[in-house]
């Protein structure tokens, strides 16, 4: 209980003293994950669409992939990066191996499928035949589109969130391709990880305040705008 108590003041210390280090680990953190969440948004929300809109053979193969890799273990794909990006791997003259840009494409494909399958999921709810009535009533394919994913935004934010949380915390992936290399490739979790096992506990603490305080914020920040959302539609609908 005393390690807990005096790492908890000394995180707070480090914390107020706005260390340069820890500034440098957030900022990458940020980056990297965001950036990685951009792209698998890009992706993964047409992805979702197309899915729950067509119906063709193959799309049940498809869809348990999607489903799969929901719940694939993020060191799967550090080694399958690794495997490609290796210097006798195929991408190994690309050298990305233990850069950001490796840490990207490992935290693109975990939220991908994440992304794609909250997606998929919020479109399907939407009202049956929505987007052929749309059509019937005089829209263009991409305005009956652009209708069903305003329809839906509501739980395709929770995509978004899960996406997010999904790689802003994962270890196992980044340490794996990027290898925690201080001031290139150090980011939250993987610092937490060497600080706890150097024994420097008020700097893993101050570390996990930091990445618990981002994720919160971010999903504060589209929980907002979903709960807003939400309570337009009702007022819309009871009006």
């Amino acid at each position: 209980m005393n390690i807990f108590v005096e790492g908890l003041i000394k995180a707070f210390k480090i914390i107020s003293s706005l260390d340069p280090e820890i500034l440098k680990i957030t900022w990458l953190t940020l980056k990297v994950s965001g950036i990685a969440t951009l792209i698998a948004l890009i992706l993964g929300i047409p992805c979702g669409l197309f899915l729950a809109l067509r119906h063709f053979p193959g799309r049940k193969i498809l869809v348990s992939i999607i489903n799969t890799g929901m719940g694939l273990p993020p060191v799967v794909v550090g080694l399958f990066i690794a495997l490609f990006f290796w210097r006798s791997g195929p991408f190994g003259s690309l050298n990305l191996m233990y850069t950001p840009g490796a840490m990207i494409i490992a935290q693109i494909l975990i939220a991908f499928p994440i992304i794609a399958g909250f997606s998929m999921s919020a479109f399907q709810q939407v009202t049956p035949n929505f987007y052929l009535q749309a059509l019937a009533l005089g829209a263009s394919k991409w305005q009956a589109i652009w209708a069903m994913m305003k329809e839906a935004r509501l739980p395709a934010l929770a995509a978004i969130m899960a996406g997010f949380g999904g790689i802003i915390s994962e270890v196992g992936a980044v340490l794996m391709v990027g290898g925690n290399i201080k001031d290139k490739t150090r980011v939250l979790t993987t610092a937490i990880v060497l600080e706890t096992r150097m024994g420097k506990f008020g700097m893993a603490i101050a570390l996990s305040i930091i990445l618990l305080a981002l994720t919160f914020a971010v999903n504060y920040f589209l929980t907002h705008f979903q709960q807003r959302g939400e309570r337009q539609w009702i007022y819309r609908s009871w009006r």
